[in-house]
């Protein structure tokens, strides 16, 4: 049955593996780092931030583990997706279900994985794998404000942050990395890290969304929703 992500998600195997080897004796893994903090998002004047843990933060780097493929389920409910943003390794599968008294028609054009699930109604379920790495945008060629953001990632090193900005990131094997920090509504940030072992020093990072303007998306054929002579 497929269950519903959670921040801690991309780390369950991985910490179970460590805390296995670190009780090993001459096999076990040398000390290993964290990465921990707040992302803060500017705004326009007199905008306050409610989003906050809708933001992605991942690490890549050689030193990586890689994520486990899993199963995440993605609901419509009252023309939404719930959950807006998944964060998911490389290998998973989305599970789209219909908790709607109507029917939906999830589709993405992102290049990275293309699909259209077709029209289904209430209690039914389409589903995708996410086999390449990326920002998957998805959508309902049915309602127009639907939208959702499938952030696929090659590997475990993810996290979303809580309501207040504040994530963290372990066990984080030592190493040099590029860190991430994504939010649908402003430009992606991008710097080199070396995680050293040992406890973490707190990190602010902050995205810049005081340019952000809505663009409405286009339907599955290209098509402005507005201007279409036949609907559903």
């Amino acid at each position: 049955m497929a269950t519903k992500i959670s921040a801690a998600r991309g780390f369950a195997s991985l910490l179970g593996v460590l805390l296995g080897l670190a009780l090993g004796g001459p096999g076990a893994l040398a000390a290993q780092g964290a990465v921990s903090g707040r992302v803060v998002i500017l705004e326009r004047e007199g905008r306050a931030t409610d989003d906050l843990g809708q933001a992605v933060v991942w690490l890549e780097g050689a030193a990586a583990p890689p994520g486990q493929p899993d199963t995440v389920e993605v609901a419509t409910e009252r023309k939404q997706f719930v959950l807006r943003v998944v964060v998911i390794p490389v290998g998973s599968v989305v599970a789209f279900s219909n908790h709607d008294p109507f029917n939906h028609n999830v589709f993405s054009v992102s290049p990275e994985t293309p699909f259209d699930l077709g029209l289904f109604g209430r209690g039914q379920g389409r589903a995708v794998t996410f086999d390449r790495p990326g920002i998957v945008r998805v959508y309902c060629n049915v309602h127009a404000l639907m939208r959702a953001f499938v952030i696929v990632r090659e590997s475990a090193l993810f996290t979303q942050p809580g309501g207040d900005g504040s994530f963290r990131l372990a066990p984080v094997p030592p190493g040099n990395y590029v860190l991430h920090v994504w939010h649908e509504r402003a430009r992606e940030l991008a710097q080199p890290l070396t995680v050293a072992a040992g406890p973490a020093v707190p990190l602010t990072l902050t995205l810049d969304a005081r340019g952000y303007k809505y663009v409405q998306h286009r339907d599955k054929e290209g098509k402005s929703y507005y201007e279409r002579t036949s609907r559903y």
